[in-house]
């Protein structure tokens, strides 16, 4: 049996038990968890009742939020989409893993999972096989990183751009990395906390502000660039306060890249003000629920999540410095509880299964075996 984490409600989380045993189907493999992180955004949002889930339901077919129903009731509901795991098992049909494998799925926390490889689309985030032998540690970002690396995509950032990153948790921080190495000639992180400055400052950040430091954040931006606004601005607070700045913040006809998972009405977003004046284009990055990438088919959701690990595991993107606490998975009540009291002050927490937690604690790298 698998142990289960289940949004019962909004704030009630709980465990419950399925049948992860049963004996594997062509094509699906059984999984051993080690690590799995939790979102601030979307599963936050889902824990806090504050998501349009909630009350509705999206309609792939007309691509549409309409009334929810019991069939597409809220809860209960599992919550995750970053896990890294141990393959333990392979049903017949399947050749791209082995058991022993190090891998990451876009699936719920959970102790134990079957995944059918075939089964997996552009509704989620495809299976990646992480390096034999390594740290599970930076597979804690492989989706964080895909929706970062999706939103420098969608910025169509230049060699000798200016760019403004607005709220800098963990896919700021990313995004930051990943807009230098794509050629941004300066990068101005804003963000209210001042260790998060200090760490985009750390990762490749030009010029560091705080929003709350003045009336018309945009001003404060040009101000900052030499008078001009930047040509690029990727928002991933998602705050509508924050958008609203990011609007502000690009010279005419500049790119709002908007990433942040906005919920309920748009407070603080003044559209008569520079969007009006300065006819900026902006654009959604999603790249799930079934949102092919604007270069599709030459990126594809697998090519994308594979640069990732490529992009993790070779140490070009620094993730170590963005996780603030990994605690034993059946503590995750009190973890949700802590991200919820205390959101701006942490960036990543990940959830360790059993097995894994000598493994966290010390440092050590895990084996090519499946205990």
């Amino acid at each position: 049996m698998a142990n289960v984490l289940t949004a019962n409600g909004p704030r009630q989380l709980g465990f419950r038990r399925e049948d992860h045993e049963r004996p594997l189907e062509p094509g699906e493999i059984r999984l051993r968890s080690l690590l799995s992180g939790v979102s601030h955004g979307t599963e936050m949002n889902l824990y806090r009742g504050t998501s349009p889930f909630e009350d509705r339901t999206f309609d792939t077919d007309l691509r549409a939020f309409v009334p929810g129903d019991a069939t597409h009731a809220s809860y209960p509901r599992k919550l995750g989409y970053e896990m890294v795991s141990h393959v333990v098992e392979v049903g017949s049909g399947v050749d791209r893993v082995a058991p022993g494998d190090l891998v990451h799925t876009g699936t719920p926390h959970q102790d134990k999972t079957i995944v059918q490889l075939n089964g997996i689309s552009d509704f989620g985030y495809p299976l990646a096989v992480l390096p034999a032998g390594g740290d599970p540690r930076p597979g804690l970002f492989v989706s964080l990183g895909s929706v970062a690396l999706q939103a420098v995509h969608d910025a169509l950032i230049k060699v000798g751009d200016t760019v403004a990153v607005s709220g800098l948790g963990a896919i700021g921080l990313l995004v930051v990395q990943l807009a230098a190495r794509n050629g941004a000639d300066s990068i101005i992180g804003l963000d209210p906390l001042p260790a998060r400055r200090d760490l985009a400052a750390s990762l490749g950040a030009a010029t560091v502000l705080d929003p709350t430091d003045a009336p018309a954040v945009g001003a404060m931006v040009k101000q900052a660039n030499d008078g001009r606004g930047v040509d690029t601005a990727i928002e991933t607070s998602g705050i509508a306060a924050g958008l609203h700045g990011a609007i502000a913040s690009v010279t005419v006809g500049g790119r709002v890249v908007s990433v942040g998972f906005y919920q309920g009405d748009a407070l603080g977003l003044r559209l008569g003000e520079e969007w009006h004046h300065n006819r900026p284009t902006m654009v959604s990055s999603m790249g799930v629920w079934g949102c092919p990438h604007r270069d599709h088919p030459a990126w594809d959701r697998q090519r994308l999540t594979d640069t990732v690990v490529q992009l993790l595991y070779r140490g070009t993107l620094q993730t170590a410095q963005l996780i603030s606490e990994i605690v034993a998975f059946e503590n995750a009540v009190e973890a949700y509880g802590m991200i919820d009291t205390n959101g701006p002050g942490v960036l990543r927490v990940g959830l360790a299964y059993p097995g894994s937690e000598k493994l966290i604690s010390e440092g050590e790298e895990p084996s090519d075996g499946v205990d």
